[in-house]
């Protein structure tokens, strides 16, 4: 099976200048020194995120493909996306985005929508040609954002609580 692997140079290829501002696409590996930043970020989303939860994911989620992606202007993490490509049997292989947020401050300056670019960029590159991700039910304002970027709703995604 081929691995596929995103360099620095890759990520920092997609920018977008806006307002006098420039944002950039940057990789956050492991011990990325922006990780408390992101962290923040996601805590927008994930808002049981620890510190300590959060190396214990990138921990154990690495080895199976786990990446992160985030949108900055300057030092400043404006949006984080966790990643990963899959082979399935539904659509064989896709990128499945596990999160991606935008920090409440910088929604409507176009980051997701960077984001989701940079990482259709990287499945045609790879040969992928399907992005799919979840959205919990109620939250409409990120359903109205996938749609309005052609996102399609194709399946009820269920879940069991184990005792």
């Amino acid at each position: 099976m081929d691995t596929v692997s995103p360099t620095e140079s890759e990520s920092r290829q997609a920018s977008q200048h806006s307002a006098g501002s420039s944002l950039r696409i940057v990789d956050l590996p492991a011990g990325d020194p922006r990780w408390p930043a992101a962290l923040a970020v996601l805590q927008e989303l994930r808002p049981h995120l620890t510190s300590e939860l959060l190396n214990q994911v990138l921990t154990r989620g690495t080895p199976q493909g786990l990446r992160f992606t985030a949108v900055v202007d300057g030092e400043e993490v404006l949006a984080v996306a966790g990643w990963r490509v899959m082979d399935t049997t539904s659509v064989i292989r896709k990128i499945y985005v596990d999160d991606l947020v935008t920090t409440q401050a910088a929604r409507s300056r176009g980051c997701g929508r960077l984001l989701l670019q940079h990482l259709a960029d990287l499945a045609r590159q790879w040969g992928i040609t399907r992005i799919e991700l979840d959205s919990g039910v109620q939250r409409h304002a990120a359903h109205r954002f996938y749609l309005r970027e052609r996102f399609d709703i194709v399946s009820h995604h269920f879940g069991l609580n184990l005792d």
